[in-house]
């Protein structure tokens, strides 16, 4: 099998590894011919399935392997791709391949940078930190660095010279056959009761971390647990779990973000937002289903200036793992916050293509909701 790309926009990629990093310490990453597709299926907490073009991350795409539409599937520590791909930020190219060294996978991260240094031709190798410390999370990655001279002579008697350097880190990863991965399927739900564009994710992180910090400060921590995260195929709560947040949103642009203790009550509100049009040709049954969806019938209750309690759908977040997920607002681009009522709310973030590249990449998360 073969694998090999060029990183279209390193930061793009760096931003979004380091959200999913946050939310676990394994990927399950499965490339094939039209998609680049990163898993992330913690023990307890959020599920992460997103669905990446190739045209977003990368360009001179090329894959190669046995499987049907050219599939390969890989099992990817997350920390170590994360710091792999910081340390090329600064880089002016970079590139990722499939290799083995010493009968262990590798993603190979190749960097490219150029320096002004001494007149020198002989190449340089180093190593940093250990592979089994690497491969175990600790110490840094490890990293190959060869030096070239450039075709810049800045001075008659040696000078300086600008040279290419070439440093590469490798990712210790494991190859997953077919048969380890055909049952692995998205969580299923019901439809939801209230869709909506969520406004901007970082002024709501940065309400939701405040929210959470008065309700760790305070020392009321709800530790209720359980909730429905079977019915959608991951892990609920635990009784470990840190305090709650109410998310509530209605079919009328009005999104509430609400936290209550024994000693306190608070909730923010937003009003105006967005409630984007279903296309009957995606709902079961065209346009008899649409009329009978559950989002059509809440939006035939309440109103838009959030008061009153009709028409709202309500789950409740473990709130370190909300500001978690929201921290992919780093990414920018359109957030859609699907409502089922009391057990999920599933959250799909739409990211453009960059610099011309033509596909719409979405990460699909799904947030189970504790009981009351």
């Amino acid at each position: 099998m073969r694998f090999r790309a060029e990183i279209r926009n390193i930061h793009t990629f760096t931003k979004f590894t380091s959200s999913l990093a946050t939310l676990g310490h394994i990927a399950w990453l499965r490339l094939d011919s039209t998609d680049c597709r990163f898993t992330v299926i913690p023990e307890r907490g959020t599920q992460v399935w997103s669905v990446l073009t190739p045209d977003t991350i990368f360009d001179s795409y090329t894959i190669q392997s046995a499987a049907p539409n050219n599939a390969i599937n890989l099992e990817v520590p997350l920390q170590p791709l994360q710091r792999a791909l910081r340390s090329a930020g600064g880089g002016v190219g970079a590139s990722l391949r499939l290799t083995k060294k010493d009968g262990v996978p590798l993603l190979s991260l190749t960097i490219t940078t150029t320096t002004i240094a001494a007149s020198s031709s002989n190449p340089t190798n180093i190593t940093e930190g250990s592979r089994d410390d690497f491969a175990n999370g600790q110490g840094s990655a490890p990293a190959t660095s060869s030096l070239r001279e450039g075709s810049t002579d800045a001075g008659f008697f040696g000078g300086s010279r600008e040279r290419e350097t070439l440093v590469t880190q490798d990712i210790p990863i494991r190859v997953l056959a077919p048969a380890s991965v055909e049952d692995l399927h998205e969580p299923r739900c019901r439809e939801p009761d209230v869709h909506i564009v969520l406004p901007n994710l970082l002024q709501l992180k940065s309400i939701s971390d405040r929210f959470t910090k008065l309700a760790l400060t305070s020392g009321n921590r709800n530790t209720s647990g359980g909730g429905v995260g079977g019915r959608f195929g991951f892990q609920g709560g635990s009784s470990t779990a840190g305090p709650k947040l109410e998310l509530s949103a209605n079919m009328h642009g009005c999104l509430r973000l609400a936290l209550e203790t024994e000693s306190m009550k608070i909730s923010s509100l937003w009003t105006g937002l967005e409630n984007p049009e279903l296309d009957p040709e995606q709902v079961p049954e065209g346009e008899e289903g649409l009329a009978n969806h559950p989002s059509t019938r809440m939006k035939a209750l309440g109103d838009s200036t959030g008061q009153g309690e009709e028409g709202w759908a309500t789950v409740r977040v473990e709130g370190r793992d909300w500001g978690r997920v929201l921290s992919v607002g780093r990414l920018g681009g359109r957030v859609i916050a699907c409502f089922c009522q009391g057990h999920a709310v599933i959250l799909y973030v739409f990211l453009s293509g960059e610099e011309g590249g033509g596909g719409e990449s979405v990460l699909t998360y799904y947030i189970s909701s504790y009981s009351a």
